[in-house]
């Protein structure tokens, strides 16, 4: 997608640095700054301090760490080093672990001479792949969103709600979520967006600032007005991302998106996700009792960063001193109030049936 008219990923190898380069998001949206990666220490850093963060991104981060641990010590020793390390860096997330188990897979059978080469290969693999993904869930959530825009008055805009950040800035391009919203908007339908804050972090902010960079009419609203929003027939479709999604079709996305989802199955609204397969943990049925919680610092709930008035970039406090905070960063939604996935093969049913028979050969290796 395009920043100030210039197209960028949030990851990009430098050929001239020969180094990776992100978009450190801790500053987005006030403040559009580029950091080169070039420890596996700066690696880890990025994943944990959510200079990158989505799924789909931290799975590709991580290939390129992989990567530059190769270049430094190619021995299998070193190797399983730098999984675990960088495995270590956030729970919750699928990919991490995907993208690291791919990477070491791969190199394992090659002579140590030739793992460099092949581990920066397969990264630019991945991230191109991350990229064809994307693209090609947001052609099948379009045609969702044209039925629904060919059953509203002329004039009239399709009303979708979003939660958290699952846009190009999450992923390498195109985004989960907002792919259909933006394939939406160049095919010429009426879409307005309503963006969820998303507390703690504010992702919601990021969202917006994706979407009126691209010109798509959006609101930002708090995380607590998607259900008041839903009451009044205000929203006709929601569509999130997800970190994590069980074999059976649980989501486990940012924390509030199980309310969204509540509030949509009460009103009778259609609550779809954007899934990219790598992000299907086959390993797993029951979400709510098997999947790890990231449980983040109480700063970012008692602490909020923003621009002041006088332009500067700042943090100021919110709570009383002393009042100490929880943060559970994820919850997770069953997979009976999910209308529906949208991945990268088309649309199915949250379901293990629904969901093996898209990706029967990722269904049938989990079980063999």
């Amino acid at each position: 997608m395009k920043v100030d008219g210039t197209h960028y990923r949030s990851l990009w190898w430098d050929h001239d640095k020969d180094a990776l380069q992100i978009i450190d998001q801790r500053w987005l949206p006030h403040d559009f700054r580029i950091q080169q990666v070039s420890t596996l220490q700066d690696f880890a850093d990025a994943i944990v301090e959510m200079r990158v963060r989505g799924a789909p991104l931290i799975g590709a981060t991580a290939a390129y760490g992989m990567a530059l641990a190769m270049r430094l010590d190619p021995s299998d020793t070193a190797m399983d080093q730098a999984w675990s390390f960088l495995n270590a860096t956030r729970p919750t997330a699928i990919n991490l672990r995907w993208a690291l188990d791919r990477c070491r897979n791969h190199l394992r059978p090659l002579a140590e001479g030739e793992r460099a080469a092949a581990a920066l290969a397969l990264a630019h693999d991945i991230a191109d792949e991350d990229v064809e993904i994307n693209r090609s869930i947001g052609a099948h959530g379009l045609e969702l969103i044209k039925q629904i825009a060919a059953s509203k008055p002329a004039g009239e805009p399709v009303r979708l709600l979003t939660h958290c950040n699952a846009g190009w800035i999450a992923t390498v391009d195109w985004g989960t979520a907002t792919s259909p919203m933006y394939q939406a908007h160049d095919a010429g339908i009426s879409i307005h967006v309503w963006v969820d804050e998303t507390r703690p972090r504010n992702q919601g902010a990021l969202t917006s600032w994706e979407l009126g960079s691209h010109g798509i009419s959006h609101s930002y609203i708090t995380d607590n007005a998607g259900g008041h929003l839903m009451q009044h027939g205000q929203v006709d479709l929601v569509i999130t991302g997800t970190d994590r999604t069980t074999r059976r079709g649980d989501v486990c996305n940012k924390i509030g998106t199980y309310l969204k989802a509540l509030a949509a199955k009460d009103n009778g609204v259609p609550f779809y996700v954007a899934l990219p397969s790598p992000t299907i943990d086959w390993t797993v049925s029951d979400g709510v009792s098997e999947i790890p919680i990231e449980e983040r610092s109480e700063r970012e709930i008692t602490h909020v960063q923003g621009k002041t008035e006088s332009g500067e970039i700042g943090v100021v406090q919110v709570t009383p001193d002393g009042t100490p905070g929880g943060n559970p960063a994820f919850d997770v939604t069953p997979n009976r109030l999910v209308t529906g996935l949208i991945t990268e093969r088309g649309v199915c049913e949250a379901s293990k049936e629904g969901l093996a028979g898209l990706f029967p050969e990722m269904a049938a290796a989990k079980s063999a």
